[in-house]
């Protein structure tokens, strides 16, 4: 452990060194200039300061005062031959955690000493074993978001099964809404929500009958009714976890299909009332769905599926949304063929 010692007399410097050495595991510093004391404990970190009240240039309870404002907790033993209690008094207020008297009883220093050093190393431990704590905590957390990514995208996968939609659409989608997120300027952390939630979007398809879902017709009215009720399904499914993220996704699944001007679905909710979340994936769902081909479908030409959009910007979806979707389109252009259907069947065939 470092121990400083400063005092402007040699011979005391001299005297505390040479006791400082019978302690096992100390290495003492010596300083008979206190403003180079200081400078060196400010890049050091002593484990024990050991002080003279009395010096040129600053006292004992000036460097104390300019030493505690970067360590509150590193003991300080002052070594004054002054009785005055106001003194101690100011030394106590400044920081000093203890004191003795000259000339010096060599036991009395050695125990203090001890004392003071135990202590510091009960603070280094316990820092040490905080520190160890909140790396657990760290590992802990990093594994349960694991464990909820898996989570959202079995279930997204799960989904697939039933929907003519594929595992690429799903991951298309949730990197247009995040390129989106990053041009509105949401945070990194947002950004990252955003993309791991977003594919849980029409889980609640799982509760469509298949005659509405695999329909290769247009759905009659009656129809239409009940698929809307995915988005429903969707968030009472995922709106019963307590993840944060799942809650997430239960908010997107309920509100990615309402409409800027209020004519969407299931509330009928307008404008800023729809979660941007929810807002932001209306833009990259529709967009994906249109330029991608689907049994009961061709794709649309990427300009045919841009002008939909722009046609729709504040009516179906969110001008700010739209005006952020397409202000870096290439990013949405390397986004699709990042994410080709086919290459995503052929890995997930290599991986079953």
């Amino acid at each position: 452990m470092k121990v400083v010692i400063i005092d402007d007399a040699q011979m005391n410097v001299t005297l505390l060194q040479h006791l400082v050495r019978k302690i096992p595991d100390c290495e003492p510093t010596c300083f008979t200039d206190p403003v180079s004391a200081l400078e060196w404990c400010l890049t050091n970190e002593p484990d024990l300061v050991i002080v003279d009240y009395m010096m040129p240039n600053m006292s004992g309870t000036q460097l104390t005062e300019k030493f505690r404002s970067h360590y509150p907790d590193i003991p300080v033993l002052m070594v004054t031959a002054n009785h005055e209690t106001e003194l101690r008094h100011q030394a106590l207020r400044n920081g000093v955690t203890d004191f003795l008297n000259k000339p010096l009883d060599n036991v009395e220093f050695l125990a203090r000493a001890k004392n003071m050093l135990a202590l510091r190393q009960s603070h280094k431990n316990l820092a040490d074993h905080a520190s160890w704590l909140a790396d657990e905590v760290r590992k802990a957390t990093a594994q349960i978001l694991a464990q909820e990514r898996e989570m959202i995208f079995t279930l997204a996968k799960a989904a697939e099964y039933r929907d003519p939609e594929t595992g690429a659409h799903i991951l298309r989608m949730a990197h247009y809404s995040k390129h989106i997120a990053r041009v509105l300027g949401l945070s990194v952390e947002q950004q990252e929500l955003l993309l791991e939630s977003a594919p849980m979007h029409d889980i609640g398809k799982v509760g469509t009958p298949d005659m509405i879902l695999l329909k290769p017709g247009k759905l009659t009215n009656d129809e239409f009714s009940v698929m809307k009720q995915h988005a429903v399904i969707g968030y009472e499914v995922l709106n019963t976890s307590s993840s944060p993220l799942l809650k997430v996704a239960a908010e997107i699944a309920h509100t990615h299909h309402e409409k800027f001007d209020g004519s969407g679905y299931p509330r009928g909710l307008a404008g800023e009332d729809i979660p941007l979340f929810g807002r932001i994936v209306a833009v990259a769902d529709v967009f994906d769905a249109l330029t991608s081909e689907r049994p009961y479908k061709k794709a649309w030409s990427i300009e045919d599926a841009k002008k939909l959009l722009r046609d729709g910007s504040g009516q179906h979806f969110d001008p700010t949304c739209v005006e952020a979707f397409f202000s870096d389109f290439d990013e949405v252009l390397a986004i699709k063929n990042q994410f080709m259907d086919e290459q995503i069947e052929l890995r997930d065939r290599t991986l079953d």
